[in-house]
């Protein structure tokens, strides 16, 4: 049995109408780090997004896939929730990978919280609060493993 068949890394993501925040696990499936903040010009020009997600579960060799899911507050389902289905399925078809959808409610606020507490000023927030988030939504998960 080779070490690929143990270790798997997870992928975390905070799917917004412009940016998709991305985290991944350790092979360990204990922590999620911070990797990037992908933009994008407008919500359904999502090409380029798709294939730059493409080379990050190669590069970490993903095998599962974590996405924020935004319901509201009161648990109904709001508009975004509709957007990210569609995501959902677009990253199933052109990755082949499961991917597992996560309430995330609670996690942008959570991740300014964190972001106001470390000291980051509020004209930078914006450029990490996606990244965080996405950290927070994989985090979730994989504590909910154990």
């Amino acid at each position: 049995m080779g070490p690929r068949e143990i270790y798997m890394r997870i992928l975390g993501l905070d799917y917004g109408s412009v940016t998709v925040g991305v985290a991944v696990s350790d092979a360990l499936l204990i922590t999620a780090q911070p990797v990037e903040v992908i933009k994008r010009k407008s919500e359904t020009k999502l090409r380029q997004t798709l294939a730059r997600l493409e080379e990050i579960i190669a590069e970490y060799e993903v095998d599962k896939i974590v996405l924020g899911y935004p319901k509201n507050m009161n648990n109904t389902l709001g508009e975004r929730v509709e957007r990210t289905e569609e995501f959902k399925e677009k990253l199933e078809k052109r990755t082949g990978l499961e991917v597992v959808l996560w309430d995330e409610r609670l996690t942008t606020v959570s991740a300014m919280e964190i972001l106001k507490e470390g000291g980051v000023r509020r004209e930078n927030r914006k450029a990490y609060v996606d990244k965080i988030a996405a950290v927070l939504i994989l985090q979730g998960y994989l504590d909910s493993l154990r």
